[in-house]
């Protein structure tokens, strides 16, 4: 009787080309979810600007500040939802603090992270908030 000597298992080929089907997804799905967390520090970023924005406007009714009158985090702060971590650090997600304010002018992205997350969001993105 004639017994096959052949193994089970695979062959170097087999394993590369799995490897290189692996590889090539890698390549296309990682861009992609870089781009996606950028694109969500960006909204994050731009939630905590409008935050701000209603916050000064509620403080300078509050404390009967004039038009152009300058404020800073601390001010605001008693205007914020607490535990949360705007409220915590009064930073953006890259460590760059907001402020200083002032009364009836919009709050602008930190050029910093202006430049980090500008790949992802442009201009007008920003807009009024750049």
């Amino acid at each position: 009787m004639f017994h096959s000597r052949r193994r089970g298992g695979f062959t170097l080929v087999e394993i590369m080309i799995v490897v290189a089907i692996i590889g090539l997804l890698a390549a296309i799905a990682i861009p992609n979810w870089i781009r996606g967390r950028k694109r969500s520090q960006a909204t994050r970023t731009l939630d905590e600007l409008r935050i701000l924005d209603s916050a000064l406007d509620q403080y300078a009714m509050d404390n009967s500040k004039l038009s152009g009158a300058t404020t800073n985090f601390t001010d605001l702060k008693n205007y914020l939802k607490t535990g949360t971590p705007l409220y915590a650090t009064g930073a953006d997600i890259f460590g760059n603090t907001y402020g200083p304010f002032n009364v009836d002018t919009v709050p602008k992205v930190n050029t910093p992270t202006f430049n980090a997350l500008s790949d992802v969001a442009d201009t007008t993105f920003w807009s009024p908030y750049h």
